[in-house]
């Protein structure tokens, strides 16, 4: 398998963790996006929408994190819950996640260590900050009663729930802060193949 991705992108990251944990073989494709990559034609045939990550496996394309972590899953019989019913709760959680966290941190991530200084907007920052901190509560509730989000082993959604969790850069959100969520994010980092992003892919973002 080839995943196209690169070192910044949560999103590429979970399900760089995922192949990792799953000992699927595969390498990566290294995704300029800063230089602005993913909005060239070449880019752009293989993905429309224009974003990572992108896997390629012999004829199969497939975007989406959720999309993808669900194909890995099913391809290798690992970590898709235990029960048909579990299955709906992974997805469940990887669908809240894809509209509540994820994808409200990335965007704050991104507006507060890539984007120019004078192009952040206080006010959305703000705003951002506040829906990411409703998110993380739930969050929160949520382990502070339970090991894994769902049943009780990891599964892709504890991936896709973690994946921009262990960056560094600031992104409205302190693990000391969130107990529960921190114990979570160490017992993760305890699954076999597990390593740090920048450790997974190198950074793209010329400053870093």
């Amino acid at each position: 398998m080839e995943l196209y991705g690169f070192g910044e992108s949560g999103n590429a990251y979970k399900v760089a963790l995922a192949l990792r944990a799953m000992d699927v073989d595969w390498t990566l494709r290294p995704v300029d996006f800063f230089a602005g990559e993913t909005r060239g034609p070449d880019f752009r045939a293989l993905n429309p929408m224009g974003e990572v990550p992108v896997l390629v496996d012999g004829t199969t394309v497939l975007t989406q994190s959720a999309v993808i972590l669900d194909y890995l899953s099913s391809k290798t019989g690992r970590f898709g819950g235990q029960s048909a019913a579990e299955r709906r709760e992974v997805l469940r959680w990887m669908f809240w996640d894809n509209h509540k966290l994820t994808g409200i941190v990335s965007q704050l991530r991104f507006m507060q260590n890539f984007l120019a200084p004078d192009k952040r907007v206080p006010e959305v920052i703000a705003y951002l900050r506040g829906r990411a901190r409703t998110g993380a509560m739930i969050l929160e509730d949520h382990l502070s009663a339970h090991g894994w989000v769902v049943g009780t082993a990891p599964t892709i959604a504890d991936f896709s729930l973690a994946g921009y969790l262990y960056f560094p850069e600031e992104k409205g959100l302190e693990r000391a802060d969130w107990p529960a969520i921190d114990a979570w994010l160490e017992r993760i980092a305890q699954i076999p193949g597990w390593a740090h992003p920048y450790d997974v892919m190198p950074r793209a973002f010329p400053g870093a």
